[in-house]
């Protein structure tokens, strides 16, 4: 089985959502774009998503959202490399309708079972956490794929072909995207002292968390992750909190997973809908997932993330956006400069 290409996914969570309206400046010591305007050949809706589903397949294209938030520097991204380029925004213009929905709005929305909310709540009961994300719907509001975070062009690409085109009943995404040609990559694995040996017995408890890490030989999100990521003091501090394996979503070696179940690694991964490398799923102490991240992160974010499962938080804070917000609140009063995108 050829591995999956796909593999520099970014995801923006910014500390400082709620905090800023749209004209307002950024806090002191961040260091961060400001908001930027989306496209003028995005939708002005009235929010009402059963019209706006039905107006699109009337017009032979199908609906999709973009959920962002202010000051997040992988939208403005995505705005300037992605839907600024001609390409991109021609196909994306044949095949969508596009509508705006900021995470943290009160815009009023009409849900897809003609529910009144606003935008926040909307994308709180859509369980996005992070912006941007992309929804591209089918013609009855079921989801034909969903972007969690940035990609770069040329996967933004594939991504508006394979949902434009209607082949989500055809093939998964992850079998789409063998066909495509693989990003730059090592072509390899990467080992780390902190990383359990084969063969991988995921059942063994020690009162720690788990974290498993979905990689895979062509993947460059991962080389990137292992070169700047993991080195960092930090981050490699809180790596000894957990224990922690890789799993090669290509691999046919078997690993015995969370619940005493021997599967192969692929088939693991298809199992939990693995799509992006790197992806990381967290377990606690007693195997159960917790919290995943699919795609690959700066090192603030890594940390955050970490820190998230290990400290326990997630168990008080549901929402990630919040807790990394009140994280680098914390770290701005200490006077330190944060830095999203290094």
């Amino acid at each position: 089985m050829q591995a999956l290409h796909y593999s520099t996914l970014i995801l923006c969570w910014l500390a400082i959502a709620p905090a800023f309206a749209q004209d307002a400046a950024p806090a002191q010591g961040m260091v961060i774009p400001g908001w930027h305007e989306p496209p003028a050949w995005f939708k002005e809706s009235f929010l009402d998503m059963r019209e706006d589903i039905a107006e699109a397949t009337k017009s032979g294209r199908r609906l999709m959202l973009y959920f962002h938030q202010d000051g997040c520097p992988y939208c403005a991204k995505l705005l300037r490399e992605n839907f600024g380029d001609k390409a991109i925004a021609d196909k994306t213009r044949k095949h969508f309708d596009v509508i705006a929905i900021n995470l943290w709005g009160d815009r009023e929305v009409t849900d897809l079972a003609g529910k009144a909310t606003t935008e926040k709540e909307f994308a709180k009961a859509l369980r996005v956490q992070f912006t941007p994300t992309l929804l591209m719907l089918d013609e009855k509001g079921g989801t034909a794929l969903r972007l969690n975070g940035y990609i770069p062009p040329h996967q933004f690409h594939a991504a508006l072909d394979y949902a434009g085109g209607r082949l989500e009943k055809k093939q998964s995404f992850t079998d789409y995207l063998l066909l495509r040609e693989p990003a730059p990559a090592s072509g390899k694995l990467h080992d780390a002292p902190w990383l359990m040996k084969a063969p991988l017995d995921l059942t063994k408890r020690d009162g720690k968390p788990l974290l498993v890490l979905f990689e895979q030989k062509v993947c460059a999100g991962c080389d990137e992750m292992h070169a700047e990521g993991f080195p960092r003091p930090e981050v490699a501090a809180l790596l000894q909190r957990y224990r922690a394996a890789r799993v090669d979503i290509a691999s046919a070696e078997a690993l015995k997973t969370p619940n005493g179940k021997s599967l192969a690694m692929r088939d693991w991964a298809r199992q939990l809908k693995i799509i992006y490398t790197p992806s990381f799923v967290f377990f606690d102490a007693g195997g159960r997932e917790v919290f995943r991240v699919e795609g690959y992160l700066r090192p603030f974010h890594l940390a955050s993330s970490l820190d998230y499962v290990a400290s326990g938080a997630y168990r008080k804070q549901p929402e990630f956006q919040r807790f990394i917000e009140a994280r680098a609140a914390a770290r701005r009063e200490k006077g330190e400069k944060i830095e999203l995108m290094k």
